[in-house]
């Protein structure tokens, strides 16, 4: 389905885009140094790095938030405060302190302050309510809670669930003023005010190898994992990603629109702004219509994304101004090949450093030499292997060993677990070990499973492909489902698509079916248009049977589409609610409507899909 040509990395590119960035040459070495310089066992942390920053430019502007700034002396020293009263709790090496605030300036002072004890910061979701925001409190065992105000609703929902010494550590951080500290929580404003603003002496102590947060999973399949990410993690992007590969300066400004407790803000923004001595520009949250405007605002130099984040921008009607502002570089993941180029030129960016890396992963790939439509490099030890869709399980020759795939092809990418790539998973050790695999290449190895189908492009480059679960199979064939949501959204009257199997009773497999958000009502939409979009841009077995329609699809506070349900409901009537089903029933029909009597056949096997 993909143009796998169009897609593979060649070296005279590479030497083309290594020559176009020779002026920036000693800001890549200096990544390569502190790749190589940085030990796990070092006593090396985020907080001396501030403290560094702090003592040489005290005045450079570390934040700015709407029309607040704080210099890097001014955020040291707030975040020494806060240490020090933390320190005064009982907050020390190894205790949890969970964070539940949205993007602010003080988001980033607590976690600062945090780590500075070597304490580990427990980044919880500003979305999670009830049943998922306990789950979340509880897995980590937080020694105290910090909550925003602006938290104080979504926290009531769990409070009369929480232990008593959970409810004796809740905090409240004031943000508008408006909702005053509940009686039973400590002001934290009030504890702070007259702590001292000297630098502790716990964060000399820190070494690499310690947790520095607690990053949630999106909880897009069951209840959320807490992955564990170490100061050796964080500092290795700012290494690889922030200096070696997005060339940042201090005169560089990061605009960060995503939450602060995801990674791509906390870990690959910060570690990009802190390694250099930049500046971060937090939006509270991300806006289609306001974002540009920010970015003007903040002259900022640099952004970071989600792909969705990246195709909701450029749906938004075309602007005059669109190329108006000085972004050179974008840093992100999930940006998919059938926007990459328009977006691109659309907004005049020079370079789209995506990567590829989970919050669990060992390794990142990273778009360092500048190329169009690939998730980048890695020089550390991975592979990607044959994997059959239809068992779940990667492929193994008549000697139980795992086959690698050649440049062009698509497999399972798998990292190998060494001592320079440890695997610190997540707070639960058995989902950590189900993570791993043994015996690999040759006996004794251990591998890390992404979870993740990519294509070799060459030359060490990835790009990716699927989530497995999210892959299915149909008529002897693999679906891609991001192949097949590509195709749909180039599509002039479809805004969105998610595409997954569904099980159908008298067949083998799962058959296709996409839930799409239409930029028209429904009954002015030519769906026989829209089938031959699909029959002619995709193969027969790629084709969805199914379509449904939504005026909004649920996604996660990170952009990631909530396919258990979906495909759970299927395309069962009595689950779908009021939305509208179509069906295509049969090689020559186009999409129409699905009625309880053919839905009735379907699963009487009486139809050939």
């Amino acid at each position: 389905m993909a143009n796998t040509q169009e897609r593979l990395v060649s070296l005279p590119n590479i030497l083309v885009q290594l020559s176009r960035q020779a002026t920036s040459l000693h800001i890549k070495l200096k990544g390569v140094y502190e790749l190589a310089t940085s030990k796990p066992d070092k006593n090396k942390s985020i907080g001396l790095l501030l403290e560094k920053h702090a003592r040489k430019r005290p005045d450079h502007i570390a934040i700015r938030y709407e029309n607040v700034t704080y210099t890097y002396d001014q955020l040291n020293r707030k975040a020494n405060k806060l240490a020090h009263y933390l320190a005064s709790q009982g907050i020390s090496s190894g205790d949890v302190v969970a964070v539940v605030l949205e993007n602010r300036p003080e988001t980033i002072i607590a976690v600062m302050a945090i780590v500075k004890l070597g304490a580990i910061a427990s980044m919880i979701n500003t979305s999670q309510r009830g049943e998922v925001l306990l789950h979340s409190l509880t897995l980590v065992k937080a020694k105290m809670i910090i909550v925003g105000e602006e938290m104080l609703e979504n926290m009531a929902t769990v409070e009369g669930d929480l232990d008593a010494a959970s409810l004796a550590s809740l905090h409240y951080l004031r943000d508008s003023g408006t909702t005053p500290c509940p009686a039973h929580y400590t002001n934290l404003l009030d504890r702070i005010a007259d702590r001292s603003d000297q630098n502790p002496d716990s964060t000399r102590h820190v070494k690499m190898h310690q947790p520095c947060y607690y990053i949630f999973t999106s909880g897009t399949t069951g209840l959320p994992k807490a992955s564990v990410m170490s100061h050796y993690r964080w500092f290795k992007s700012l290494a690889g990603m922030g200096l070696a590969s997005m060339n940042m300066s201090k005169d560089d400004i990061l605009y960060v629109s995503l939450p602060l407790y995801h990674n791509n803000a906390l870990t690959v923004s910060m570690a990009a702004v802190l390694g250099s001595g930049a500046c971060i520009a937090i939006a509270r949250k991300f806006s289609v219509s306001r974002f540009w405007d920010d970015v003007r605002h903040y002259d900022a130099t640099a952004f970071c994304y989600i792909g969705e984040l990246c195709r909701y921008l450029l749906n938004a009607p075309q602007k005059s101004d669109d190329r108006n502002h000085k972004i050179r570089v974008c840093v992100g993941n999930g940006l998919r090949p059938d926007i990459w180029m328009e977006f691109k030129q659309r907004f005049g960016i020079e370079h789209i450093n995506e990567f590829y890396g989970a919050s669990e992963c060992n390794l990142v790939f990273t778009n360092a030499f500048n190329l169009d439509k690939t998730a980048g490099f890695c020089p550390l030890s991975y592979n990607i292997v044959e994997y059959d869709i239809e068992e779940d399980t990667p492929v193994r020759d008549n000697k139980g060993l795992m086959i690698p795939v050649k440049p062009g092809n698509t497999g399972l990418l798998i990292t190998e677990v060494n001592d320079k790539q440890p695997f610190e998973g997540y707070t639960d050790e058995d989902a950590s070990n189900k993570k791993l695999f043994h015996n690999v290449f040759t006996q004794g190895d251990c591998w890390f499973n992404t979870g993740d189908l990519v294509m070799n492009q060459g030359w060490k480059h990835v790009s990716f492909a699927d989530r497995l679960g999210d892959t299915f199979r149909w008529k002897g064939e693999n679906v891609a489902t991001t192949e097949v949501e590509s195709i749909l959204m180039e599509h002039q009257d479809i805004e969105h698509a998610v595409v997954y199997g569904v099980q159908i009773p008298h067949t083998d497999g799962r058959a296709g079916m996409a839930t799409i958000t239409p930029s028209k009502p429904a009954d002015q939409m030519d769906w026989d248009d829209v089938t031959r979009h699909v029959r002619d841009k995709l193969p027969a077995y790629a084709v969805p049977i199914f379509l449904r329609l939504r005026e909004q699809q649920e996604v996660t506070g990170t952009f990631k589409y909530r396919k258990v349900e979906l495909k759970e409901e299927a395309y069962h009537l009595d689950k779908t609610g009021d939305e509208t089903v179509l069906v295509l029933t049969g090689k020559n029909s186009s999409y129409e409507p699905l009625t309880a009597e053919t839905e009735a056949k379907i699963d009487a096997g009486e139809l050939s899909l």
